[in-house]
């Protein structure tokens, strides 16, 4: 027997809960791609995707997953031998890196772990000891969804002008784009990548390159003609956006999602998600008192807004997800690239969520730990509501 009926909340760092309003945009016949009201539509996305990344500079669209917009990125800036510098701070900096490596660049890697954030001093004396410029561009992850990590990607510009070094900055914002606050052109960024299935809410199978004129003119020897994003961003002709036909669908449910983002206000959507962060890190913070439970990121000003990694345990991870899916219809996030992975659990709170929501993934969390038996502090509860009666 399971009280799992009903509709399910899937609570992991991405793909994030879909608001029906999205799904309603998506259901439809498909519409003519060759003129009309799908133009329109498109051509109404450039400026809108441009300002909620706070940039002026150019923004290309992919039909593909975060890794597409990785490949993307280095295919338009990276020719065989340059070498990049990898800020690793969980698992996907170290793939966009090893993609960077199979592309035929030299990859060199600062790993600082997977419960700290990017030391700067670090990053300051690697670059300042590149006198002939060999690094073509740093890789950095803003948010890591594996690790929860929230980096200081302003902080890394300020360290980049400071030794006066020409690399490239580039910053991986799939996590956290329309969730914590990032300002591309003010933060000095040169390339930006993110997907549309978070912050974004919209169903998984687009993603995006924002640039500038900097990283336009750095040019590499890779770029195919479906990677190049120059006839993507000033295109002759329609189809030339996609280099092929258009993720109708997609394009449908993108542009309602932006239009719920742009009625909150993009302000609001930031705020709202750093106070519901707060209040999951109340009810965590009591659990941890008592037992294995540990917030993966300690110091709160480098946890995300959007994602909660934690530890609990070998084999509690697990257990405690598939006790809260199973029982509850609650499905939290795997312990992605953790050693080992069912010792860590992850909590998605980004795009379409909202108080209530939140409330009833702790308390079932909360159920779940006495359920099997996991030690744990109590009053999480209690904390979560206080935090939510101070900051409603």
């Amino acid at each position: 027997m399971s009280l799992s009926q009903g509709r399910a909340y899937l609570a992991i760092p991405g793909p994030s809960v879909m608001p029906d309003a999205v799904l309603q945009a998506m259901h439809r016949a498909s519409p003519n791609i060759y003129e009309g009201e799908l133009h329109d539509l498109t051509h109404s996305l450039v400026p809108d995707l441009k300002d909620i990344a706070m940039t002026d500079g150019s923004v290309a669209i992919y039909i593909g997953n975060g890794h597409a917009a990785w490949e993307a990125a280095l295919a338009n800036t990276i020719s065989v031998g340059d070498t990049v510098l990898v800020l690793a701070t969980g698992r996907f900096c170290i793939g966009w890196g090893e993609m960077a490596a199979g592309m035929g660049a030299k990859v060199e890697t600062l790993d600082y772990g997977d419960a700290a954030t990017i030391d700067l001093a670090r990053v300051e004396e690697t670059l300042a000891g590149d006198k002939e410029g060999r690094i073509k561009a740093v890789l950095a992850v803003h948010v890591d969804t594996s690790t929860s990590v929230k980096n200081d990607i302003a902080g890394l510009r300020d360290v980049m002008n400071k030794v006066g070094h020409p690399a490239l900055l580039m910053a991986d914002c799939i996590a956290s784009l329309g969730c914590d606050r990032f300002e591309m052109d003010a933060w000095g960024v040169d390339v930006m990548v993110s997907g549309c299935q978070k912050g974004l809410m919209t169903p998984a199978g687009i993603s995006f390159v924002w640039f500038n004129e900097k990283a336009d003119a750095a040019r590499g020897d890779r770029v195919t003609t479906y990677w190049d994003w120059r006839p993507r961003v000033k295109p002759e002709v329609y189809f030339q956006y996609f280099d092929g036909t258009a993720p109708t669908h997609h394009l449908y449910g993108l542009r309602t999602a932006i239009d719920l983002i742009k009625a909150e206000g993009l302000d609001n959507v930031f705020d709202r998600h750093q106070k519901l962060a707060q209040i999951v890190w109340a009810a965590f913070e009591e659990w941890s008192k008592v037992g294995p439970m540990q917030l993966n990121i300690a110091d709160p000003t480098h946890r995300s807004h959007a994602v909660t990694s934690v530890g609990i345990g070998s084999p509690n991870g697990d257990a405690l997800r598939k006790w809260c899916e199973h029982q509850c219809g609650l499905t939290l996030g795997i312990g992605l690239g953790r050693t080992p992975a069912d010792a860590f659990f992850r909590i998605g709170h980004m795009g379409h969520v909202n108080a209530h929501m939140i409330m009833g993934a702790l308390g079932t969390i909360d159920a779940g730990l006495k359920a099997l038996d996991i030690a744990h502090g109590p009053g999480a509860l209690v904390a979560a509501s206080n935090a939510l009666a101070s900051r409603a």
